[in-house]
């Protein structure tokens, strides 16, 4: 049950291009924990050192606790200790600044969305999109200020359900017409669960293109499962940028701390 910190590997410098390329980062970090019973670990940490390793202007979280009575419990009796207060603050690098909004409220706790910004960011939003009472699912919504350009960005995390995940995408559409003005640039990104590849012509009559570099490789691009990565489940949508690069960071470190492998993205402003 004790918790260690082991510093990431598998993932070099961002790519050199000018000062005008934006970074992001998408990751779900299943609630800070692995494993069951005896062999359940606290991760938090760990994924503290990753998500700075990712040297990321933005980092799109997904399935964040703000609280967890039982788990902190549980925790209490490690070596490093369940955090206080919420998952997205404690994992914000220095001068990172944290959104987060709550999507999902269990017996004992609660998870969401976060947004963890180097750059300043405006009043944060959020937009339920959920389908049906089994799953509570939302989009978390905040203006960014990057190099003088406003752009929205969007945490999203869809249904485990196709024809959810379609109406979801509909959601989406609905609300970035209604809260983003024309011509505004925007990023949606998070964790689709879109198994069958099967979304991202709803996400282009949405506007929305799918971030993948000119010449990148699908292996680029698959995040989950994170021990032998077959699905690119996470991935970044956008409207006024183009792509040009994708990664995904592996390694045992990585493997350990979720489920899933972050993706990494470089853009740059269309």
């Amino acid at each position: 049950m004790n918790s260690r910190v082991t510093r990431p590997g598998g993932l070099g410098p961002s790519t050199v291009y000018s000062t005008q390329v934006l970074r992001v980062a998408t990751y779900n970090i299943h609630k800070g924990v692995r494993g069951m019973g005896l062999r359940k670990r606290l991760e938090i940490h760990n994924l503290g050192l990753g998500i700075e390793a990712l040297d990321a202007d933005l980092v799109f979280l997904q399935e964040v606790r703000l609280f967890h009575a039982r788990e902190a419990r549980h925790f209490d009796q490690t070596h490093l200790g369940w955090p206080d207060g919420g998952q997205a603050e404690f994992l914000a690098p220095q001068g990172y600044e944290s959104a987060y909004r709550t999507n999902a409220v269990t017996r004992h706790g609660e998870h969401g969305n976060a947004l963890l910004s180097r750059w300043p960011i405006g009043d944060i939003g959020h937009h339920d999109v959920s389908d049906h009472r089994f799953e509570q699912r939302g989009l978390l919504h905040v203006p960014v200020t990057w190099q003088g350009l406003k752009f929205h960005a969007v945490v999203a995390h869809f249904g485990l359900i196709h024809s959810s995940r379609v109406r979801q995408v509909q959601r989406l559409a609905e609300f970035i017409a209604a809260e983003v003005p024309d011509g505004e640039p925007v990023l949606v990104a998070g964790d689709f669960n879109d198994w069958g590849e099967r979304l991202d012509g709803l996400m282009v009559d949405a506007g929305l293109q799918r971030a993948i570099a000119p010449a990148g490789q699908p292996g680029a691009r698959v995040t989950f499962p994170s021990r032998v990565p077959v699905f690119a489940l996470d991935r970044v949508y956008m409207r006024g940028f183009r792509c040009l690069s994708t990664m995904v960071p592996r390694g045992a470190a990585w493997a350990r701390m979720s489920d899933h492998l972050p993706l990494v993205v470089e853009l740059e402003s269309a």
